[in-house]
C-alpha cells in the first residue's frame, strides 16, 4: 500500500492466553506513551515478513506464536505537527499500516524488550479498555478501527 506522505508499516495486536493485549511504554518523555508493537516495512519486504521481524525486534518473541488474522484494510494516522519534523527525518507526516492479530501461547519470560535496539522501557498485558486509556490520542482512531476489524477474536 502506498499513500503519499505516509510511511508503510505494520502493527501487532498480541494476545496472551487470557485475551490480554501486549503493550509497551516507549522511551519518550511522555510517561503515557504506551502502544502496541509496530514498525516500518523495509524495502523489498512484505507486510507478513515485516510483522515477524518487528515482533522479534520489539518483544523478543520468536517462537510460541501464531498469526491468526490480518486486517483487510490499511489504517493510517497523522503524527502531531511537532513530531513530524523529529521522526523519520521529517520525511513522513504519519504512517499507513496493516495490522496483524497474534496469538502468543508462550510464557511471559520469553518476552524480552531489552533487544538490540529497544523501543520499550516497560511492558505489560492490558485489557482493550486499559490500552485505549493509555495510548497517545493521535493513534486512538487507528486502534479503534483495528479493534473493530478484530472484534470476532477479542
Amino acid at each position: 500500500m502506498q499513500l503519499e506522505g505516509y510511511r508503510n508499516g505494520v502493527g501487532m495486536v498480541i494476545l496472551n492466553q487470557n485475551k490480554k493485549i501486549f503493550i509497551g511504554q516507549r522511551f519518550d518523555k511522555d510517561e503515557s506513551a504506551w502502544q502496541m508493537p509496530q514498525g516500518g516495512i523495509d524495502k523489498n519486504e512484505n507486510p507478513h515478513d515485516a510483522c515477524i521481524r518487528e515482533l522479534t525486534e520489539e518483544t523478543g518473541i520468536y517462537k510460541n506464536f501464531k498469526i491468526i488474522y490480518k486486517t483487510k484494510n490499511w489504517y493510517s494516522y497523522d503524527l502531531p505537527k511537532n513530531l513530524q519534523k523529529k521522526l523519520w527525518r521529517g520525511k513522513y507526516k504519519g504512517q499507513i499500516q496493516q495490522w496483524f492479530l497474534i496469538d502468543f501461547f508462550g510464557e511471559d519470560n520469553e518476552i524480552n524488550i531489552k533487544t538490540k535496539h529497544p523501543e520499550f522501557k516497560k511492558w505489560k498485558w492490558a485489557s482493550k479498555d486499559e490500552l485505549m486509556s493509555l495510548i497517545v490520542p493521535f493513534k486512538k482512531n487507528l486502534y479503534e478501527k483495528t479493534f473493530i476489524e478484530f472484534s470476532n477474536f477479542l
